[in-house]
């Protein structure tokens, strides 16, 4: 496979990821348990650069130290589909709020599917901001 780390779109892409991902950390956390996914519609991914827009997210998310699961999906019902999660082990003194800020967005996503009645619990960093923010930030650091 070739690599990509010198086109132009990939190194924007993970400049513009950097933020996006100490920001999806759980505050307090240290910098640890965090999380990004966009949707974007297929036509937009290969405009972006298709397999580029995964690769930026591997580089973008070892800059903060993470260790990383990238996923990537093209074609699915939300369009493409593209993840990365920081899979460090968490040091003790963290991981009490690593672990609060997962059952947090698992309580959130879990209401929202059975669909229980009353206001779901508020998701810090939902699909659809991450998809804006990254779409944003790319803009912005294209035009820079």
């Amino acid at each position: 496979m070739a690599s990509y780390a010198k086109d132009p779109r990939c190194n924007v892409m993970a400049e513009a990821l950097v933020p996006l991902l100490r920001r999806a950390c759980p505050e307090g956390a240290g910098g640890y348990g965090g999380s990004y996914q966009v949707n974007l519609e297929d036509e937009e991914a290969v405009g972006l650069g298709g397999v580029e827009l995964i690769r930026a997210a591997r580089k973008a998310a070892r800059q903060p130290g993470w260790k990383v699961t990238t996923i990537g999906w093209i074609g699915t019902r939300f369009g493409t589909t593209v993840a990365v999660q920081d899979t460090r082990d968490v040091p003790e003194e963290f991981r009490a709020v690593v672990d609060a800020a997962m059952e947090e967005r698992m309580s959130a996503a879990l209401a929202k599917v059975w669909g229980e009645p009353g206001e779901a619990p508020v998701q810090r960093g939902s699909v659809t901001l991450m998809t804006q923010e990254f779409r944003a930030a790319v803009a912005s650091a294209a035009n820079a």
